[in-house]
């Protein structure tokens, strides 16, 4: 393994992720000689992808999305963590900007956000004006942890500790078909139902009207998928169906929470 490389560890949470986890690997592997993909029980050929690219891959049941990736900052050996999800591709120009913040020698302890743009079938890049996040995914373990929500997963950064923003674009291959994401979406629909209850968040009845409607807009004007032709607009129908679906569910689960509670 190349000498050159920075004292930072990758890590993955994946299941049945096959397809796509090998570009991920294959183009982060400049940055790292410790590659870790946490996988949950994938039942293709994840596994074997993974360890003929040179990650370690250990198993762990599934606990939830922020507990994954606690499990997975746990299994690195370096004290800086690059958290990538298995659809996600670092380009080149963002990996020679983190090779570059290395040059000199390990960087004062921080967060580093890195912008995510979704690509969508058909697409070879992200749109130059796709709807982007930009969370921490770039940390040292000293000021930085992922929080154990099983249904969100974000780095809480201590207090006062420095966080900055790199320029380059990870291209998110979140999309392999509007079926795929629509089971996706499902899941996740039902994970956030779960944790709404156990929060005790509540969710009107006008709410639950006025959530597809309403996520449609912000999906296809306000994150900019009108941009993006049909299937922009289908993407967008899409994630509105799934942000009522989770209302809805809330809403089933408190209806079968009181039956229970009167029987």
């Amino acid at each position: 393994m190349s000498q050159d490389r920075p004292n930072l560890s990758i890590f993955i949470i994946a299941r049945n992720e096959a397809d796509r986890i090998g570009a991920t690997i294959s183009a982060a592997l400049p940055l790292s000689d410790d590659v870790v993909v946490i996988d949950s029980g994938s039942t293709d050929e994840t596994v074997a992808v993974a360890r003929s690219l040179g990650a370690r891959v250990i198993f762990n049941p599934w606990p939830g999305y922020g507990l994954q990736k606690q499990f997975g900052e746990d299994q690195c050996r370096h004290d800086w963590l690059l958290n990538l999800d298995a659809d996600e591709v670092l380009p080149e120009d963002l990996v020679a900007e983190v090779l570059a913040l290395f040059n000199a020698g390990e960087p004062t302890p921080a967060g580093y956000r890195m912008r995510i743009a979704e690509v969508f079938p058909g697409e070879k890049a992200p749109h130059a004006l796709a709807y982007a996040l930009s969370p921490v995914r770039l940390y040292h373990r000293s000021v930085g942890r992922y929080a154990p929500s099983p249904v969100h997963d974000r780095v809480q950064m201590k207090a006062g500790a420095p966080v900055l923003q790199l320029k380059g674009t990870v291209a998110h291959y979140s999309v392999r078909s509007l079926g795929d994401q629509i089971i996706k979406l499902n899941a996740y629909a039902d994970a956030q139902a779960a944790d709404m209850i156990a929060r005790g968040e509540s969710v009107s009845r006008l709410r639950m009207v006025l959530e597809f409607p309403a996520n449609f807009i912000k999906a296809y004007l306000g994150r900019r998928h009108a941009l993006r032709g049909t299937y922009g607009f289908m993407t967008a129908m899409n994630y509105a169906f799934y942000r009522y679906l989770r209302a809805a569910k809330y809403w089933e689960l408190r209806l079968q929470r009181r039956r229970q509670s009167d029987d």
